[in-house]
């Protein structure tokens, strides 16, 4: 065996092989040559372990995210009312929707004007679909948006610009060259900012019921407390409400809109709703200890009032803190 040449050496020694006595100059090449295909192969190996850890954190945020919109609340669970085929209340989600369809005049067909018109003719008559939509959502059992808006022009003028401001979530364009849009707008907020007020005053100067009202007793220190109220109202043919109503068999009102705090139903609305009990007494609005009762029928029109056991009235009323998660608004109820 012959010693390496020293250039020779220097490439065993890069290699990590033994210099002294390797071979002839081609053992040696098959040598190096060996080590650096497996260097090779780990770098290969590395890269592949790299990228397969790096997919499977994409799937598993992918499955996060999943989760988590299966979390939400699925559409067969929310209370979705249809107005006519152009427009909807989500009572669940707080929102009201509706649809434009708008198309190019005619001098303008085929011509670069033709969809910047059907656009602007699509949100006109979203938003003059949105305002029909908002007329006839409930205030209470006997009112609707529509009353407010006929007894005050202030009213009336401010609906009228909110819904002018009404947010464009989807348009699309269609083969025929029409558009279609789709506008929402939240029942929370600037809505009931305007709305909420005057629920208020209307209560107000309601006269006192007809004969001897139940005397609302003053809460014991007593009793347990609860961290919201759920009412399930399936059954009895509950509709949804800006202002609902829980009473007693007496008729004692045990929530109303005189004994929340304006800010609270401003918003978030005085209650909420939805179609799964199960769904409703795990919902952030009550929190982690609610209180459950069983809605026993319906009073008014609009059948927004709720009727409750004289024994679950009582319950609610046992601890004066109960009226504090009611000033909150902590109440859901759940409807078929």
């Amino acid at each position: 065996m012959n010693p390496l040449p020293l250039g020779r050496r220097r490439i065993a020694i890069a290699e990590g092989l033994p210099f002294w006595y390797v071979g002839s100059d081609v053992r040696m090449r098959k040598k190096i040559n060996d080590k650096g295909h497996e260097k090779e192969a780990a770098m290969r190996l590395k890269i592949c372990l790299t990228t397969a850890f790096a997919a499977a954190m994409i799937l598993c945020i992918a499955e996060v995210t999943v989760g988590q919109e299966k979390v939400g609340i699925p559409e067969g669970t929310q209370i979705v009312e249809q107005v006519g085929n152009k427009g909807m209340v989500n009572w669940t989600e707080g929102t009201m929707e509706a649809i434009g369809i708008g198309a190019p005049p005619e001098r303008y067909i085929g011509k670069p004007q033709a969809r910047p018109n059907a656009l602007r003719a699509a949100q006109v008559d979203a938003y003059r679909n949105l305002l029909e939509v908002i007329n006839g959502v409930r205030v209470d059992s006997t009112t609707v948006i529509r009353d407010f808006m006929t007894e005050s022009d202030v009213i009336n003028t401010q609906v009228q610009g909110m819904v002018k401001g009404a947010k464009v979530i989807k348009q699309e364009y269609m083969s025929d060259g029409t558009v279609e849009v789709t506008v929402r707008m939240p029942i929370a907020g600037n809505f009931a900012a305007v709305i909420i007020p005057r629920i208020m005053e209307k209560k107000q100067v309601q006269p006192p019921p007809a004969g001897p009202a139940a005397p609302a007793p003053a809460p014991a220190p007593g009793g347990e407390v609860f961290t919201g109220l759920v009412v399930d109202a399936r059954g009895i043919q509950a509709r949804p409400a800006m202002s609902p109503r829980i009473i007693d068999e007496n008729g004692r009102e045990i929530y109303g809109s005189m004994n929340v705090e304006r800010e609270y139903a401003v918003q978030q609305g005085m209650s909420g709703y939805a179609r799964d009990l199960t769904a409703a007494q795990s919902n952030t609005r009550v929190t982690n200890n609610p209180l459950s009762v069983k809605g026993l029928k319906t009073e008014g029109a609009g059948r927004s009032d709720i009727v409750i056991a004289k024994a679950d009235a009582e319950k609610i009323l046992a601890a004066g803190d109960n009226l504090s998660f009611l000033k909150k608004c902590r109440v859901m109820i759940v409807l078929d």
